[in-house]
C-alpha cells in the first residue's frame, strides 16, 4: 500500500532530483553528482537519464572532501613512508655502492663499452650520477646526456633542469630527440621528458658490469 511515510519519502527527493538534474546538465559525473547529495548512484541514474550535458569544464559546488577510505589510504601511505626513512637510515658508503649496482641492473644500459643510464625520476637519476662519480674515476668531459622530450614541451627549461640535476653543462648535452606527441598520453606527466646520461670508458663499464654481476650472484638470492 502506497502510504503516508512513503509519499513523503518521494517527497522529500524532490529536492534532491531537481539538484541531480541541474549538476548533471552542467557536465558533474554521476558519482560526483551522489557524492554531493548524499544519495546513491542508482537514483541519481533514475533521475538525469534524460538530462542532455553540458559540453566545458565541469563545476562543483564545494570541493570534495576525502572519503574514509581515501582518509585511511592516505593516513596509510603516510606511516609507511615515515616507517620506510626509520629503516633506511642515513646511507653507509657500503649502502650506497649496493644501491647504486641495484639502480644499474635495473636500469642501466648493458650492452656496448659505455656506462649508460636513463630514466624520468630526476631522484633516480641525480643518485646514480652521485654514485657514479663517488665510486669511479671520472673525467667529467667525457660525460654526455640527450633528452627524449614530446614536441610541445619546452626543451630549453628542460634542458636547464637536468644539466642542474646531473651537473653536466649544458654544452655536453647532444641534440635532443624530439617524439611526435600522443594525444592518449598525458604530456604534463613528464613534462622534461627522459634524459640519458652516457659516460663512454671501457674500463669504467666493466667495474660497473663486475659490481653488478657480483650483486646478482649474491648468497641472498636463490640458486
Amino acid at each position: 500500500m502506497f502510504g503516508y511515510t512513503t509519499l513523503m519519502g518521494y517527497r522529500g527527493k524532490v529536492s534532491e532530483r531537481a539538484e541531480a538534474r541541474r549538476l548533471r546538465g552542467l557536465g558533474w559525473t554521476m558519482p560526483d553528482i551522489a557524492r554531493e547529495l548524499g544519495v546513491s548512484r542508482s537514483s541519481v541514474s533514475l533521475w538525469t537519464r534524460d538530462v542532455p550535458l553540458q559540453r566545458g569544464p565541469r563545476r562543483r559546488l564545494r570541493p570534495r572532501q576525502p572519503n574514509a577510505l581515501e582518509r585511511r589510504k592516505a593516513a596509510e601511505i603516510a606511516e609507511l613512508l615515515e616507517q620506510g626513512r626509520a629503516r633506511i637510515g642515513a646511507l653507509s658508503e657500503r649502502d650506497l655502492l649496493i644501491a647504486g649496482a641495484a639502480l644499474y641492473a635495473g636500469e642501466g644500459s648493458k650492452t656496448g663499452h659505455a656506462v649508460g643510464f636513463a630514466n624520468t625520476d630526476p631522484r633516480m637519476v641525480a643518485l646514480f650520477c652521485a654514485w657514479l662519480r663517488h665510486f669511479f674515476a671520472i673525467d667529467e668531459r667525457r660525460l654526455r646526456a640527450r633528452l627524449y622530450l614530446h614536441e610541445g614541451l619546452d626543451l630549453e627549461a628542460a634542458t636547464a633542469f637536468w644539466s642542474t640535476v646531473t651537473g653536466i653543462p649544458l654544452q655536453q648535452f647532444r641534440a635532443a630527440y624530439r617524439a611526435k606527441a600522443d594525444p592518449t598520453r598525458r604530456l604534463r606527466k613528464h613534462e622534461n621528458g627522459c634524459i640519458s646520461v652516457t659516460y663512454s670508458c671501457s674500463r669504467t663499464h666493466r667495474g660497473v658490469t663486475g659490481l653488478v654481476q657480483a650483486l646478482l650472484v649474491s648468497s641472498f638470492l636463490p640458486g
